[in-house]
């Protein structure tokens, strides 16, 4: 009798030692996964940070040399800004989540995940006024730029983020609220931007165009009858490790979007890849092999399949690509040369025509019909892809407008004559060239 009450005594020990190490197993496999999803958006975080000096090199391809300087100036200036504005406002406005709490508190919220979530997030917030960059070189003034892209990156971007992928927009489980619920209600369902082809891009795009405008054209650039003088790029190799640097970037872009180890999607990584491909082919058939076009492509394509990569077919990933950069190449002509618009870079229609591009056709190219995943309207698309640019022109006209008639947007025409370099920095890219003259 007493052997047996022993052995139930050890099987019940046994059993409960077993219980607890299977909780063990469990919370450690919760904290496990937790920690992956900080270190999986870290790891995003930092790929699309490295994005902003593809941006900048970019840009110091693209302009003259006595603008090289204040490129690579401006860029990291305004990633600058952007992450504390970002920080205290444009996140919290984005997603009801304040930072403005002890560390412990911070740091022990599931490993720490909004914050890293908020630097996950900066990244694509800080392409706003880097995008805008491109557009108006050569000729802004640096300060009143900065408090521009500081404005953007606290309240304008984060705004429509918060009409589309935050709390403005998505309610408590997934229920689409607001603006996405009245799209849903025309179209049948919400509107899909996976990685921010309209929220990001064709924002950025639109929102610098009314600057460029109210700016003007650089001088030299078109005669007093019209006539066009194009200003030849300073640098393709600085030009193309621009392109590179972003390109790589962009699966971090992409990919990371999903924002969990556990949704990670090798769908969206291959499609990434072929509308890259297809916007560098487009642009190589279309372009008679010229290589700012060309590099520029690749940057159309990604562009373009940010809003649908997880619901594409490669195939059609490869169409989307080749479109928008087809529609780049040829709307930067039209912008350049026929619209008289000095947009140094070609943000609006890289930006923001190919950005709207990318938002509409994720409603056509993501249908069964053509391999995609359905579940996906082109109304819906249409309605979010003009939304957006609407904020965009609204908000933007009336910033610069404001800037431009307190303190001025445009350096002067002996400041613009010396270059930005000099005038704002008081130092050349190259200064070893004019020292040894």
């Amino acid at each position: 009798m007493a052997h047996g009450l022993q052995l139930f005594a050890d099987h019940r020990n046994g059993w409960r030692q077993s219980v607890h190490q299977r909780e063990l197993l469990f919370v450690n496999i919760e904290e496990l996964h937790k920690s992956n999803d900080v270190l999986f958006l870290m790891l995003g975080a930092v790929m699309i940070f490295a994005m902003h000096a593809g941006f900048a090199f970019l840009e110091v391809g693209s302009v003259r040399k006595k603008s090289q300087v204040n490129a690579l100036v401006k860029i990291l200036s305004d990633w600058s800004v952007s992450t504390v504005v970002y920080f205290i406002i444009g996140f919290p406005l984005a997603y009801g989540l304040s930072f403005l709490r002890p560390a412990g508190e911070l740091a022990g919220a599931a490993k720490g995940f909004d914050l890293v979530h908020y630097f996950f997030l900066l990244t694509f917030a800080a392409c706003i006024p880097a995008i805008i960059s491109g557009g108006i070189a050569e000729r802004a003034k640096f300060w009143p730029q900065l408090a521009a892209g500081g404005i953007f990156a606290a309240l304008v971007y984060p705004f429509f983020e918060s009409l589309i992928w935050g709390r403005m927009g998505v309610g408590e489980g997934g229920a689409l609220i607001g603006l996405q619920s009245f799209i849903k209600n025309i179209g049948g369902v919400g509107f899909h931007d996976y990685a921010g082809s309209v929220v990001v891009h064709s924002m950025g795009g639109w929102i610098a165009l009314p600057a460029i405008i109210l700016l003007g054209p650089r001088l030299g650039r078109y005669s007093r009858s019209g006539k066009s003088h194009p200003i030849p790029v300073s640098d393709i190799p600085f030009l193309a490790l621009g392109s590179w640097i972003l390109c790589v970037g962009w699966f971090g872009f992409n990919v990371m979007s999903a924002q969990s180890i556990t949704a990670i999607s090798g769908l969206v990584a291959v499609n990434s890849l072929f509308a890259m491909v297809g916007g560098v082919l487009a642009a190589l058939f279309i372009t008679k092999k010229d290589p700012g076009f060309i590099h520029n492509g690749a940057l159309a394509g990604l562009v373009a399949i940010c809003a649908g990569s997880d619901i594409v077919h490669p195939f059609g990933a490869l169409a989307i690509g080749a479109i928008g950069a087809v529609i780049f190449v040829k709307m930067f002509t039209i912008e350049q040369e026929k619209l008289k618009i000095d947009d140094v870079l070609g943000v609006w229609p890289l930006h923001g025509l190919v950005g709207t591009w990318g938002g509409i056709s994720a409603g056509i190219f993501g249908q069964e019909m053509f391999w995609g995943m359905g579940g996906i309207s082109f109304v819906s698309q249409l309605i979010g892809s003009v939304v957006a640019i609407s904020i965009a022109l609204a908000s933007s006209s009336l910033v610069y407008g404001a800037l431009k008639a307190t303190v001025g947007i445009r350096l002067s025409e002996e400041e613009e004559m010396a270059g930005p370099d000099l005038a704002i920095h008081s130092i050349e890219a190259y200064p070893e060239e004019t020292s040894g003259r």
